[in-house]
């Protein structure tokens, strides 16, 4: 066959491809906002305007002020085995970012400078002081970065698993599956279409990748992140994320400047090379560092009571003498 009509049947095929992943948007069932949180309905969900955005959030326990934030692509529901615990001692909030969970989907670029700023207002709006601010993956990144800028509702912070670094892990590190469709994210239409022919086998084996067991990801929690994902918008405010992936190591930048009580935290199978986690060490002044045997990148699911002791004992110390703002 001569070369040329290789060509135009490739043309049609990829033209093809791209109708049909259209097609299957279009007729992917719209998920419903859930008015309960299915893994404890006695929390009330609540919503809040950051700077001109709805998104959702929680507050829980009583206490002194902790917040909770979450990896990309999740959403606060990733915290659900640690908030019971946590709202016994603190009083405990979590929001979605706008774009993740059931925040409203902003026409934003998602840049990291967005989630600094949406964090830093979402303290405002809620009057949010003393807090010790709990991030993890890209939320461990916000939390450092809002330190080093001497936010002064923010007296402590714990990053776990914080993703400051690129190329070199990232959730492609996760799975073949994570590497086949993300990989291409960049590229125009051919990133899009993957997109839109997601399917529930895909979003699994993804997600699945960020924990050191599978059993660790409540199959709830699974199911309702492939659903968030079928909202309208969703998956091109996620295309705009990840083609500002690169930006996110610019955070190591300002950590030298944080002043206040900070603990590093790594599961033992985080994606973050060792060379990187000795190096984000080395540029935060007095910073601890410790490591959970057996733990994933969602460390949250995967070690959750070991997390939790490291939690408590980490404020404990910080609330102690001399310690806070320098």
């Amino acid at each position: 066959m001569h070369i040329s009509a290789i060509a135009v049947i490739a043309v049609i095929c990829l033209v093809a491809l791209v109708l049909v992943s259209y097609v299957v948007e279009a007729l992917r069932p719209r998920p419903r906002r859930p008015d309960q949180l299915p893994w404890d309905p006695g929390i009330p969900i609540q919503t809040a305007e950051v700077r001109g955005i709805q998104v959702r959030y929680i507050k829980t326990g009583s206490g002194p002020n902790v917040v909770l934030l979450h990896t990309l692509r999740t959403q606060l529901d990733i915290f659900q085995k640690v908030i019971p615990e946590l709202a016994r001692h603190f009083t405990v909030y979590a929001y979605d970012y706008p774009g993740h969970g059931w925040s409203d989907i902003a026409p934003s670029d998602y840049a990291p400078e967005d989630f600094y700023q949406w964090t830093a207002a979402f303290l405002d709006a809620l009057r949010i002081d003393q807090a010790s601010v709990i991030g993890i993956s890209i939320g461990g990144t916000i939390a450092l970065v809002m330190a080093a800028r001497g936010n002064p509702r923010i007296e402590r912070v714990i990053a776990i698993n914080p993703y400051d670094y690129w190329p070199s892990g990232g959730i492609r590190k996760s799975s073949l599956m994570a590497r086949l469709i993300l990989g291409p994210a960049g590229v125009p239409i051919l990133g899009a279409t993957l997109m839109r022919l997601r399917n529930r086998l895909v979003s699994d084996l993804i997600m699945e990748g960020g924990v050191a067991s599978a059993d660790a990801l409540p199959p709830q929690l699974k199911r309702e992140l492939y659903d968030v994902g079928a909202r309208p918008g969703h998956y091109q405010g996620f295309l705009r994320l990840l083609s500002h992936e690169a930006l996110w190591p610019r955070a190591r930048n300002e950590y030298p400047r944080i002043r206040i009580p900070t603990l590093l935290v790594y599961g033992d199978q985080d994606w973050a090379p060792v060379a990187m986690r000795e190096q984000e060490r080395s540029l935060i002044p007095g910073v601890e560092m410790t490591t959970v045997g057996k733990g994933g990148h969602f460390l949250t699911l995967d070690r959750p009571r070991e997390l939790t002791d490291l939690i408590l004992r980490f404020i404990a110390g910080a609330r102690g003498p001399g310690a806070g703002r320098s």
